[in-house]
């Protein structure tokens, strides 16, 4: 009898999430902690990426004003270390970035509509740089239709790049330019016919898993990941479901409209994920276009939903995880700590 209740009122407790539309999962909130002072975080026209070195040091990737600064921990004003130009060194519509732990970044901007990818200590003095032939297809991010990479990611040895049209999904270069290795198999859209349109809904976010190996995160069309090992082999494929994405599920577009470019008519796609970052468990963090981020466990199950507060309800452009294990979040540069 008791097992009949049981079975009964978890029946009941199901029919009204499904009725109600309340998450399965509750929503985790969390509160700033810390990150970048207010009065220097609005000094930047587009504060874009954010990321901390070990030394506390915080590297920020201001797009509008094509230029990357530092603010050390006792700064009472950012310091920028590369400047708007079209020439080596410089940066001129510059649309992604990522730095490691030591503070060597790197930037992918689009000099002529010609992509370039540029790496920089943390001084801003240029190791390398190399330009690729492709300009890839517009996102539309923040209203903004952006062309180039979806992502990139840095190790002290290679960048890995979303480069779908490359005909894979990951492609890893050294900072030399030269392709060491690709992978990951496009997905099927429905849209194979239209190569823009396709390689869009195939571009995404590669994420470097700290025990070794690869997620790829789709960042518009159907929401899903995948997992490769370190030698690309693919693990799993997951869908990204939830309450919170009821909505774009239901009015997700089956038609994109074109905008003209240097290069010719693409088709513009709105991402619905608009950041995805890995802690140190391996835990993958994905933040959507509605403001939630659901967390997956390294076998790629959903255990948690969070929702970041600073000011207000925080939608993240960009997460990444400090050397001590903090989220860093943009827009505002801010900290949270997320052990429980």
């Amino acid at each position: 009898m008791v097992t009949v209740a049981l079975s009964l009122l978890t029946s009941a407790a199901l029919a009204v999430l499904r009725a109600t539309g309340a998450p399965a999962i509750p929503v985790d909130t969390l509160r700033a902690v810390g990150g970048l002072p207010a009065h220097i975080a609005g000094r930047f026209e587009d504060l874009t990426v954010c990321r901390q070195t070990t030394a506390g040091t915080f590297l920020v990737f201001d797009r509008r004003r094509h230029g990357v600064f530092s603010v050390a921990p006792a700064a009472d004003a950012p310091t920028e270390v590369v400047t708007i130009g079209a020439e080596p060194g410089r940066l001129l519509q510059p649309y992604a970035f990522d730095a490691g732990p030591d503070g060597t970044f790197v930037v992918a901007d689009a000099p002529g509509n010609r992509t370039r990818v540029q790496a920089f200590l943390v001084s801003g003095t240029r190791l390398a740089g190399f330009s690729m032939a492709s300009a890839g297809h517009p996102l539309l991010v923040d209203g903004v239709a952006v062309t180039g990479l979806a992502s990139l990611v840095t190790t002290r040895s290679s960048i890995f790049l979303s480069q779908p049209e490359s005909g894979s999904l990951i492609v890893e270069r050294g900072f030399d330019g030269v392709s060491a290795r690709s992978f990951g198999e496009l997905r099927a859209t429905g849209h194979e016919q239209d190569p823009p349109l396709h390689h869009a809904l195939n571009s995404g976010f590669v994420v470097i898993d700290p025990d070794g190996g690869f997620y790829y995160v789709f960042a518009a069309g159907v929401p899903a990941f995948r997992k490769y090992d370190y030698r690309g082999a693919l693990q799993f494929e997951r869908h990204i479901e939830g309450v919170e994405l009821d909505a774009y599920m239901r009015d997700r577009p089956t038609v994109w409209p074109r905008r003209k470019t240097d290069s010719g008519v693409f088709p513009v796609v709105r991402p619905i994920v608009r950041a995805a970052a890995a802690d140190a468990s391996g835990s993958l963090w994905i933040s959507l276009d509605v403001p939630f981020t659901y967390v997956y466990d390294r076998r790629g199950d959903k255990h948690r939903v969070v929702q970041f507060r600073a000011t207000g309800v925080l939608a993240p452009t960009d997460i990444s995880f400090t050397p001590s294990g903090r989220l860093l979040a943009t827009p505002g540069c801010h900290l949270f700590e997320v052990r429980r």
